[in-house]
């Protein structure tokens, strides 16, 4: 089923905590145009926190793309962080509550994965990671 993106869209660069920040008000914004309801906003921008700050932990800045999108008469929010940090040695250690090579809780990425609907994760040691996730506005 092919996913159309909406025109709506905002691309934050993280270098910092206050870039977190940005991209994490943006979600909510874009979240709240796209018709989901306040509780699935705070889980969206949740989210994108997560998302957004570990670029700036483990690849110290990158970037956030936060788009509307639809798909057969339903709407929803896409996530695409994107970083050219180390990568990610084992993704299914860290999809694993708990797991850090930070020294953090190790909530980020289990977190979003539960927060969101979809969740996919390309990454390359070395080279850089990316993220993308989407949430669906429920009837």
């Amino acid at each position: 089923m092919p996913v159309r993106v909406k025109s709506k869209q905002e691309r934050i660069k993280i270098r910092n905590n206050f870039d977190v920040a940005e991209a994490t008000l943006a979600a909510q914004r874009l979240a709240e145009l796209a018709g989901f309801s306040r509780s699935q906003q705070f889980m969206v921008s949740t989210a994108v926190s997560e998302l957004a700050r570990n670029i700036f932990i483990y690849a110290k800045e990158g970037e956030v793309t936060i788009r509307i999108l639809e798909r057969d008469n339903q709407r929803g929010i896409e996530v695409v962080a994107e970083d050219r940090g180390p990568g990610i040695a084992d993704v299914d250690a860290a999809l694993k509550d708990g797991f850090s090579t930070s020294g953090g809780l190790g909530l980020g990425l289990p977190g979003a994965r539960r927060l969101m609907d979809e969740l996919e994760i390309d990454t390359k040691l070395g080279v850089g990671t990316k993220v993308t996730a989407r949430k669906w506005v429920e009837a």
